[in-house]
Order: C-alpha cells, then sequence, then structure tokens
C-alpha cells in the first residue's frame, strides 16, 4: 500500500521552473530514495511534500489524505517529520531535551495541570521522558542524553537529528543529505540504521549523494534532472540506465555502484 503519494507536483520561482509533474510513490514500510545532480530539485521537491513551499500543481496525499493547504507543523499531526540538509539542533540544550522538542505535540496536559503540578502533568513528562529515551537508544545515543548536542561528535549530532524526527511517532521520515559530511565509518553505522526503522513501522524517503549508500538500501530509487523525472526504478535498473548513468552517476560510478550494492 502506498503511504505517501504525488501527482503532477509542480512548482516555478519567477518564471523559472523548479519542479515540474512529479508524480511519486512511497509504500509503506519502505526505503525510497531520491537522488540527482546538484541543483535537480530535490530539496524543492522536499519542502513542498513538507508544506514548507506551496505547489502550484499537483497535490501530495499521506495515507489517502490531501495535505494541500496544511501548515508545515501540521504535517506533523498528519504523520510526517523531516530533517533538513544543515544540522538545526539547539546548541545550549541537552540532547535529551533536543529530542523532548520533538515529541511536544504529542504531550497533552493543560495550563491547570501546569499550575497545579497535578499527576497528570507528572505522568505525562514521565512518559514523553521514556519515549524519548527510547529514541535515543535506537539510535545509540542513550548514554549522551544528559550531553550538550554541542559535545557530540558531527556524525553523532545527525543521529540526534534523526532521534528527534522520530519521537514525533510519524508513519514517514525525510532524510535530507543524512550521510552529508559523514565519513566512510559513520556513513556505514547510519545506512545500517536507516535499514532497520523499518522494523519500527516508518516508512523513509530520502535524498543522498552518496551512491553507494543509496543502491545499499533502497527499495526503489527515483532520479531527477532539471527539476523533472529522469528515471525510475529498482537500484539495479537505475544504475544501470544511460541517461542516469551521463546526468549523475557517471560512467566510472556504476561498477562501484554495483560492487556496493552487492555487499
Amino acid at each position: 500500500m502506498d503511504l505517501l503519494t504525488t501527482e503532477n507536483l509542480g512548482i516555478s520561482f519567477g518564471g523559472l521552473v523548479a519542479v515540474k509533474d512529479m508524480s511519486i510513490r512511497v509504500p509503506e514500510h519502505r526505503i525510497v530514495s531520491l537522488i540527482g545532480p546538484n541543483g535537480a530539485g530535490k530539496t524543492t521537491l522536499f519542502n513542498l511534500l513538507t508544506g514548507f513551499y506551496k505547489a502550484d500543481t499537483g497535490q501530495v496525499k499521506l495515507g489517502g489524505e490531501t495535505l494541500s493547504g496544511l501548515k508545515p507543523h501540521e504535517y506533523i499531526d498528519k504523520g510526517m517529520a523531516r530533517t533538513f540538509q544543515n544540522l538545526r539542533l539547539f546548541k545550549q540544550m541537552t540532547v535529551l531535551d533536543n529530542v523532548l522538542i520533538g515529541h511536544q505535540r504529542n504531550v497533552k496536559y493543560s495550563a491547570l495541570d501546569i499550575s497545579l503540578n497535578t499527576r497528570r502533568k507528572k505522568e505525562a513528562e514521565k512518559s514523553a521522558v521514556e519515549h524519548c529515551c527510547l529514541m535515543l537508544d535506537r539510535v545509540g545515543l542513550l548514554d549522551q542524553k544528559d550531553n550538550y548536542c554541542t559535545n557530540l561528535p558531527y556524525g553523532q549530532q545527525k543521529q540526534l537529528e534523526i532521534a528527534r524526527a522520530m519521537a514525533s511517532n510519524p508513519k514517514i521520515l525525510l532524510l535530507d543529505e543524512p550521510a552529508a559530511g559523514l565519513n566512510p565509518q559513520e556513513t556505514q553505522v547510519l545506512s545500517e540504521f536507516i535499514r532497520s526503522l523499518c522494523q519500527y513501522d516508518l516508512t523513509v524517503l530520502l535524498i543522498e549523494h552518496d551512491m553507494s549508500l543509496v543502491m545499499r538500501i533502497s527499495d526503489y530509487i527515483y532520479v531527477m534532472n532539471q527539476g523533472q523525472m529522469l528515471s525510475q526504478g529498482s537500484p539495479e535498473h537505475v544504475q544501470a540506465d544511460p541517461k542516469v548513468i551521463e546526468a549523475y552517476i557517471g560512467k566510472g560510478g556504476r561498477g562501484h555502484a554495483v560492487e556496493n550494492r552487492k555487499n
């Protein structure tokens, strides 16, 4: 069953077409990747999917429900969470507090509960901490929960941002270049973690330039070029497509991608 779908999605900026006629399908509990050269329109598409940009044409559906017209924060209530290319952590807060912010919309108590410090408030806060500690455990950062996020290595800060997105209990997680800036060892750990997300009833759509990671973990791949669909299919199909090789992978990259897919 398709969880996220778009139909002929498009947007222009001052007459410049950034995304045109993009129709994609992201099935439940699968990992789908979006690749393409710099400037292909991938992050613009992400911004359309998450309400940061308003589409000129087409629509976005999550679980069959049209999301058009919603504000970005309302997408979280519908079950969509994302990360960004650049880290957006709260630097003066602890690791746990950063994740608690991601879970805040799910913590329910009233102003009266706050003023009286009621049992309901205490139990809600305790449950929130337990939930967020579970998210940190899943990304391997539970032992760092009381540390300030700025003290973490860059790779762990990336993991923390994913944990914060997961804390909102999304149905689908959109990851924008999660491996950017990571060394090969960190990228390997990240790829194994992303692959494991499906066991938590999560669906993943990611933008990524690291072709070895994409080919290793993806169930399906969409390729964009100049704002439009260039190719789509299984990793094997995409890496063998002459149009993709010419526009993005490069003639020298095909064998490398195949080798990494097998490993």
